[in-house]
């Protein structure tokens, strides 16, 4: 079994909510969503130093946004699993914190997923094992979908995974303008009563400044299906090209005919993200402008990452105050 080195750290990675249907409030006040997330190539850095007692300092641009270490989720997380596992062996924790809060990044959550695999790995625990996941419910909704960071659709209140997606190569921008939108003032600007199931609106195609017309189905708002792609062909040929572009054009497509039922209320809440979002359709190569999560942070998603980043060159002239970071999404 392979020894831990005398610290190891893990990427937490920007969780993106490509999509977000609400479906409703339940009995007990949570909403229950359909969500197609995915994980940027960005986020914080946790590191672990095993066998000390449990400790954690945060550090980084984004440190003030990490708010009292009392109430910090990593901490929380791993007391949590600490409560399922006697014995547990604990640790020192040092975050890097990059992600700015309250911008639908999944900061928190990603930083204690990571927080549970540094320790998992600790102990020689696989991800696998009920308890890990059960800390990680316990802890926040959004944790167990980052506890194995690949896409894949989440339902319910977080609690539902679905297997694995393949999705096909795609540059992304997110910006977040520097307003911190709390998630449960959104819910609660739903106006959703429990027991309540949410009437979609209408599609704002204001947010789409260049639809597609791929061939192939991903899924529709009347299924359950995860919108995953065929497998693409292994040789880097002409053909293997066109698979690619066919997969990416029918995602596109997909993603036109869903929504982030989130966005209105955000918006009413933090008015600046109606504008991230125009400046963002707006720019060259745009294929989708959306807001993550409960905002404030919104992405595009364009062709390639060499055209997320030339996109990024331009915002930054212009919004130099915006926080901008791009990556590929895919395989």
């Amino acid at each position: 079994m392979r020894r831990l080195a005398e610290s190891e750290s893990t990427l937490a990675p920007a969780k993106i909510n490509l999509t977000l249907r609400v479906v409703g409030r339940r009995a007990d006040g949570f909403h229950e969503l359909e969500s197609l997330v995915a994980f940027a190539p960005f986020g914080d850095r946790l590191t672990l130093w095993p066998g000390s007692p449990l400790d954690l300092k945060v550090s980084g641009p984004m440190a003030a946004g990490a708010g009292p270490l009392t109430d910090n989720l990593v901490l929380r997380a791993v007391r949590a699993l600490a409560e399922r596992i006697d014995g547990l062996k604990l640790g020192r924790f040092a975050l890097a914190k990059r992600l700015p809060a309250g911008a639908g990044l999944g900061g928190g959550s990603t930083d204690a997923a990571a927080a549970l695999r540094l320790i998992a790995r600790a102990n020689h625990l696989g991800l696998d094992d009920a308890r890990i996941h059960e800390a990680a419910r316990a802890t926040g909704a959004d944790i167990p979908v980052c506890l194995d960071p690949r896409p894949r659709m989440m339902r319910g209140i977080g609690e539902i995974l679905s297997a694995p997606a393949t999705l096909p190569k795609l540059g992304i921008l997110i910006v977040h303008p520097g307003v911190a939108v709390p998630t449960g003032s959104v819910f609660k600007a739903l106006g959703l009563a429990p027991g309540e199931r949410y009437a979609t609106p209408a599609l704002a195609s204001c947010h789409f400044p260049s639809p597609s017309s791929g061939r192939e189905k991903w899924g529709s708002a009347d299924t359950n299906s995860v919108p995953v792609s065929p497998t693409p062909p292994s040789p880097k040929t002409g053909r293997a090209e066109s698979t690619e572009k066919a997969r990416r054009e029918a995602l596109l497509t997909w993603f036109a005919s869903e929504r982030n039922d989130l966005e209105a209320a955000a918006i009413v809440i933090a008015p600046p993200i109606a504008d991230v979002l125009g400046v963002i359709a707006g720019l060259a190569g745009c294929r989708l402008a959306r807001m993550s999560g409960s905002g404030s942070a919104c992405f595009g998603l364009f062709d390639s990452a060499r055209a997320a980043t030339a996109a990024a060159r331009t915002l930054g002239g212009a919004r130099p105050s915006w926080w901008v970071r791009t990556g590929l999404l895919g395989d």
